[in-house]
């Protein structure tokens, strides 16, 4: 297991761009009427991911593996070729080993048959033997070429970050290669901290980023960007989202002439967020582009309208974002779609239009037929 972020698997084939995202889709968006629903079906995963993570009593850490997973896993598939709802078992419970969090296979079985049996999930026969939950973990870890380990960003938020009256996390070591642990400031972009300590905010904004971050598993970020960058996003959007910082921030910008320096170490000066991540050894314009996804994603997931995970919904669901309800998407409509994309895909490869056989997965054959 690498314990550098920059040597990782993670960081050396699993950052994609836009155009590998946009590609690994092509196939999905010959079976959809709205190449929007394909955005919608991003959210509509990941919430089933989280309801079943919640229901098999998973850490945030194990959800957010999993949901990793997912997404890695649909960068070589495609959702109408493939059983999404029994993938979606297989992360989690391959995330559970990975995290160190097992689960047995029949509670993983158990739990999904359960939360999947739902209405507008329309999974009416989910698969109860185990051998076809135990052969699709084989696929999954195949297609993910057995790299299991994860960065996320919630270490990096808290080697970034402190609680202004947590002095227990004062000493949280810095994840190695993230934060620089070994790396000095001549080590270029590998090294991204200041060198000069923790941002103190205020419990309720540490919260608020942490959630934030939450929040970023119902996009493809996780693909696109590295974890210490989506921590530093989801900081600034803080600034921003959590009233009573934004307000400290705006008094303290609006101040004629800086407050006088204090000697007394026990009342030091307020720090100034703005300048804290400034000092920081990233890309602005990246982070910058970065806030504008999170932006946007709240402004798709506004007219998803679902009663979504708690903890995930806090940061978006106190946003205002006008949205007309003919616009809005729910989870019966994208399982309808989805069940209508299987289905053509099916038609193509029963009678194809050239009057050839289409090449299908075979490794993925007899556990579609699960579904």
């Amino acid at each position: 297991m690498a314990t550098d972020f920059w040597e990782s698997s993670h960081y050396k084939r699993w950052l994609v761009d836009h155009a590998t995202l946009r590609q690994a889709r092509t196939e999905d968006l010959n079976y959809v009427e709205n190449p929007e629903h394909i955005e919608f079906l991003s959210i509509y995963f990941a919430n089933a991911i989280a309801k079943l993570g919640k229901k098999l009593g998973f850490r945030q850490r194990v959800i957010a593996t999993a949901t990793v997973f997912f997404r890695r896993f649909y960068l070589k598939n495609s959702y109408c070729e493939t059983d999404p709802f029994i993938v979606i078992a297989a992360c989690c419970y391959v995330a559970a080993k990975a995290e160190e969090s097992p689960v047995h296979i029949k509670n993983v079985i158990s739990d999904a048959r359960s939360v999947f049996s739902h209405d507008y999930y329309g999974v009416k026969y989910f698969p109860t033997d185990n051998t076809k939950l135990a052969e699709m973990e084989f696929y999954l870890v195949d297609d993910l070429e057995c790299d299991l380990t994860i960065y996320h960003p919630y270490r990096s938020l808290l080697a970034l970050c402190t609680k202004e009256s947590a002095a227990q996390l004062e000493h949280i070591e810095p994840e190695a290669g993230e934060l620089g642990a070994g790396i000095g400031a001549d080590d270029g972009t590998r090294y991204w901290g200041t060198g000069e300590g923790r941002l103190q905010l205020a419990e309720g904004a540490l919260q608020t980023a942490w959630l934030i971050i939450n929040d970023t598993y119902r996009s493809e970020l996780c693909l696109l960007y590295p974890p210490h960058l989506i921590a530093v996003a989801a900081i600034y959007l803080t600034l921003v989202f959590h009233g009573p910082t934004r307000t400290a921030l705006e008094q303290q910008l609006n101040r004629e002439e800086p407050p006088p320096m204090r000697r007394s170490t026990r009342h030091p000066a307020p720090q100034d967020p703005v300048a804290f991540l400034s000092s920081l050894n990233v890309s602005l314009p990246t982070v910058a582009t970065i806030a504008q996804e999170i932006l946007a994603l709240y402004r798709l997931w506004n007219r998803y309208k679902e009663d979504v995970h708690a903890d995930a919904a806090s940061v978006y669901s106190s946003q205002n974002y006008d949205t007309n309800a003919a616009d809005a998407i729910t989870p019966t409509q994208l399982s309808q779609v989805l069940l209508r994309m299987r289905e053509l895909r099916g038609a193509d490869i029963s009678h194809p239009a050239s009057g050839r056989p289409v090449a299908i997965n075979k490794m993925l054959e007899r556990t579609q037929a699960a579904g």
